[in-house]
């Protein structure tokens, strides 16, 4: 094999990890955000769990973010939760850096 070809190799193997992580993060974000709109919610214990898992399954379309968003945000003025969709984007964007730090740190 060339040096050329063990480095492209190399970069594919990169990119494989990469995309592996930003998935697992991704999905983790989802199940902490879930945790969060569900104690907003009123949601404990197991109801509470299902909730975050059902915004985990989320993570498989296309559009994911888009989807927790809505959903979220639905489920929010349905209960009369006073929660902004900027207030719940920004909530994603934090529990995606905590997701993150989750699995550099190997919880």
């Amino acid at each position: 094999m060339s040096t050329f070809d063990q480095r492209e190799d190399s970069f594919e193997k990169r990119y494989v990890h990469d995309e592996e992580l930003r998935f697992k993060a991704e999905a983790r974000r989802n199940k902490l955000v879930g945790l969060w709109a569900a104690e907003k919610l009123g949601k404990t214990g197991a109801d509470a769990q299902a909730y975050a898992e059902a915004l985990v399954a989320a993570e498989v379309s296309a559009d994911a973010d888009e989807r927790v968003v809505a959903t979220v945000t639905k489920d929010f003025e349905a209960a009369g939760v006073d929660q902004s969709e900027h207030q719940i984007r920004r909530t994603m964007d934090e529990m995606l850096a905590k997701a993150k730090a989750e699995i550099k740190a190997g919880a």
